[in-house]
Formats: structure tokens, sequence, C-alpha cells
């Protein structure tokens, strides 16, 4: 089996947010493969569904962006899957232009309090993760938290849409084709948008 974890903030309020990209990336995956996102374990609602051969659990955790980490290992030990080889984190991430997308397999948390969160509960920093850029038209956001937890405007929706489906398809591609294959596909697509 493998994990599919969406960061976020649980409430409507946050619903449409950059820092919410993370959930809508899960509910895009969710809706794609015709589940509900509803189901409660963990501290986190979560879905199963099938991707090409592989069991996956899609989750969205109800924890609050800050304490991610929590229901990331709960359902990592429920389920006895391994950080480095049964998980991929979707998040937003600052240092990228809205509407770009990329693939890595370690790294640090760069100042984002929900990875931080998911670095510490796992105790490493070896786990796939999909980073979603969320910055306006490649300005440098002065007040980052104010900027993530305001609602998305117009304009911005339809391109997170279009990253949503790019998000998903990522998904898609790391679990039938492997990271690589992924990585090569949608981290170049990011370098030519740019």
């Amino acid at each position: 089996m493998k994990l599919i974890v969406g960061l976020g903030n649980p409430g409507i309020e946050y619903q449409f947010t950059p820092h919410n990209l993370g959930f809508l990336a899960i509910d895009r995956i969710a809706n794609d493969c015709g589940v509900e996102i509803r189901n409660r374990q963990c501290r986190a609602l979560t879905a199963r569904v099938t991707i090409g051969a592989e069991q996956v659990l899609l989750a969205k955790p109800e924890t609050y962006m800050n304490l991610s980490g929590i229901a990331v290992r709960e359902l990592l030990t429920k389920h006895e899957l391994n950080p480095a080889t049964d998980v991929v984190v979707i998040y937003d991430e600052l240092d990228l232009p809205l509407g770009t997308i990329r693939i890595r397999q370690r790294g640090s948390s760069a100042g984002h309090n929900g990875m931080e969160s998911v670095i510490g509960a796992l105790g490493t920093q070896e786990f796939l993760r999909i980073r979603l850029g969320v910055t306006p038209d490649g300005k440098k956001v002065l007040e980052g938290a104010r900027y993530l937890l305001k609602p998305l405007r117009k304009a911005q929706l339809k391109i997170v849409d279009e990253v949503l489906d790019r998000a998903a398809e990522a998904v898609k591609v790391i679990l039938t084709e492997g990271p690589a294959a992924a990585m090569n596909r949608f981290n170049r697509r990011l370098e030519a948008e740019s």
C-alpha cells in the first residue's frame, strides 16, 4: 500500500487558500477515482483507491497544518509503511511560482511548518514530496503567513485548477512509472514554464 498525504487546514474558511493546495490535490485525486475522502482514522480523513496496480490510501490530516506529522506518523504505523518507499506528501510551496510543480525524493522543510512537523514526526527527510507553487506572478510574498491563509483570487483559481490536474497526473506517474520518471516529466515542465 502507498500513502498519499495532502497537507492543509480543516475548515471551510481555509478550503480555497494557498496553504490548502495539498488538501485540494487529494480531493482532485479522489474525485478522479470516484471516491470521497470521508473515513476517519489516525486523526485524518481518508479514502482507499487503486491507481495502476497500487492500493493507495489518500489522507488529509485533521490536526491542522502545524501538527500534520502526528497523523502521518499514526497512519504509517497503523499500515506498517516505510516513509522512503511508501509515502508521498503534497503541499504548498512559497518558493515556487503559482502553477508550478516540483517533485523531490528528500530535503528539508525549507521553513514550511507542515513539512517540519512531518519530518520531525517521521524522524527522516527521506520521503517523496510534491511541492505546489503558490507565489503569485513570481513576486516575493512579504507576509507569507497572511497570504497563505487568504482565499485565492478568481484569476488564481483557474491556475490552481490546472496545477491540481497535473499534481493528480504526477501521482499516477509516480505510482505506475516510478519517481524518476515523474521528476523527469514534471520538473522539466516547471523549467519550461519559468
